[in-house]
């Protein structure tokens, strides 16, 4: 058995274990690369784990598309969650449209309005949520643990992907042909919204090109960087 083979199995005892213990349970995919794998494995594993993403209304056409690919392909549904209208009307009407590059405040803000009050909606009435964030991705995610109890959402956290390495996620993607963002063969990394993301040049970190303006430490929208114990 493959090194990966092991590392899959891994993470479908897991999920299987994490939806005995502790449902219900909702993957907050963003479909970058490590949510397809995950998104994959869910599915083809028929593990009962909800599947939903944020759609900010700022995204890439090529974000769109993909989610459409999921919805055809996959049995497992793909629930999408919105911002509210009237914050972001306020949000547009104070700072204008692109008010996000102003300073790191109002860009967080825009994050706030754009995701993170969706994904609480997102998780009402769940127990668990699974994210596809790993390691090695950036210098904010260094100390994250693969289970965790989040305390700003009263819910477990798991990151099943966590130790994967990038090649790892590729090497799963290429052999289950499993659809990815036509971002990733712009070199694209790592895709959230449209004006907040752009290509890397090689030998840059994995999240470079997200909010490019700002120092590493800075660089999270809100998601992930919380209490946790």
């Amino acid at each position: 058995m493959s090194e990966l083979q092991q590392k899959v199995d891994r993470v479908v005892a897991l999920l299987t274990n994490t939806v005995r213990d502790f449902s219900p349970v909702a993957f907050a995919n963003s479909l970058g690369a490590e949510d397809m794998v995950l998104t994959d494995i869910i599915d083809r594993n028929r593990i009962a784990v909800e599947m939903f993403s944020l759609d900010t209304g700022r995204l890439p056409q090529e974000t769109y598309d993909l989610m459409h690919i999921v919805r055809e392909r996959y049995r497992t549904p793909l629930h999408v969650y919105f911002p509210e209208a009237k914050h972001i009307e306020a949000y547009v009407a104070e700072h204008g449209v692109n008010g996000f590059y102003q300073s790191i405040e109002l860009r967080k803000t825009c994050c706030h309005i754009r995701k993170v009050e969706p994904l609480q909606r997102a998780l009402q009435g769940k127990r668990t949520w699974i994210t596809g964030i790993r390691r090695e991705q950036a210098a904010t995610r260094i100390n994250l643990e693969i289970s965790t109890f989040d305390a700003d959402h009263n819910m477990q956290k798991i990151n099943p992907l966590l130790e994967w390495s990038n090649a790892e996620i590729w090497e799963y993607l290429k052999q289950n042909n499993v659809p990815y963002n036509k971002l990733h063969d712009k070199f694209y990394p790592s895709i959230g919204c449209a004006p907040c993301t752009r290509a890397v040049t090689p030998g840059e970190d994995l999240r470079s090109g997200r909010w490019w303006w700002e120092n590493p430490e800075t660089k999270e929208c809100g998601l992930h960087v919380r209490k946790s114990s």
